[in-house]
């Protein structure tokens, strides 16, 4: 008797021990009781019927952070960029939690990812790379409500990087490049037209100034033939005079000239003159 006394004390007290359990701060305990739901143990000290409970999960109701691994996403204009995101979560009903979705981690994830691909495939590349705070108040929106069926309350997510895939990059690198070319010959373009102009314009002023000049030195011999008729009284004095002075001028060409070895003047320079505007005559 004192064997099966001390046996069956032993046995009390193991299933005792197997009906406390204590919960610690930020999680809760669900029992199952023959396969079934049976009730969510608190943090604490709590009792369950020890061989027809039993606990089935153990559930962190601290804020959860999941890593969205990177994915690659089409965009509109059929640009591939790489985003990914975290989002943090916290299990506010257990059992909807644990009953209502094989995997609550890898859920969210999917669910993150479909509604990320989903809001970037409408956007053109330049929007999505812009627009992080909308692709963010977007996602919350669609995700939130789906999220609170399973129990899960979503307290923000974040979109942790977007950029362009390595390709993508390569092709953008590519079209910088190109729009430099382009602009740089546009400036070469646009110097060398503002030169043409230029030399144009410098033309056009070197030209109008020796006409003033011609018309210049045309005023000035008609001054000089008026004066010499008005002093000599002799109009053939006056186009001898002209004639001399065009003369002079020639012969002072000639001699400056590299080919002009001499120059031979002769012994009356005015009868010269005088013989040239009689042979014209």
């Amino acid at each position: 008797m004192l064997i099966v006394n001390i046996g069956f004390f032993i046995l009390l007290l193991v299933l005792v021990a197997n009906g406390v359990r204590t919960v610690s701060q930020g999680e809760e305990w669900i029992v199952e009781r023959f396969g079934r739901y049976q009730r969510t143990l608190s943090p604490g000290l709590s009792f369950i019927v020890p061989i027809f409970d039993r606990v089935a999960y153990r559930v962190i109701t601290k804020d959860i952070v999941l890593d969205i691994d990177k994915q690659e996403v089409i965009t509109s204009d059929n640009a591939v960029i790489m985003t990914n995101a975290v989002s943090f979560i916290k299990i506010t009903d257990p059992v909807s939690c644990m009953y209502g979705v094989v995997d609550f981690r890898i859920a969210v994830r999917n669910l993150v990812q479909t509604a990320l691909r989903s809001i970037i495939g409408e956007m053109t590349l330049d929007e999505a790379l812009s627009s992080r705070e909308h692709i963010k108040a977007r996602l919350q929106g669609m995700i939130a409500e789906d999220m609170t069926g399973w129990g899960i309350t979503l307290k923000t997510v974040e979109i942790q990087d977007i950029q362009p895939s390595q390709s993508m990059q390569q092709a953008m690198e590519q079209q910088a490049a190109a729009e430099r070319d382009r602009k740089a010959m546009v400036t070469r373009a646009e110097g060398a037209k503002q030169s043409a102009i230029l030399e144009a314009e410098g033309r056009f002023e070197s030209a109008k100034r020796d006409a003033d000049a011609e018309v210049a030195l045309a005023e000035a011999s008609k001054k000089a033939i008026m004066l010499v008729r008005e002093t000599t009284n002799d109009e053939s004095l006056s186009l001898t005079f002209l004639l001399g002075q065009r003369y002079v001028e020639a012969i002072r060409s000639m001699g400056a000239s590299e080919n002009g070895k001499f120059v031979v003047l002769p012994a009356d320079l005015q009868q010269a003159v005088r013989g040239l505007m009689n042979l014209k005559m």
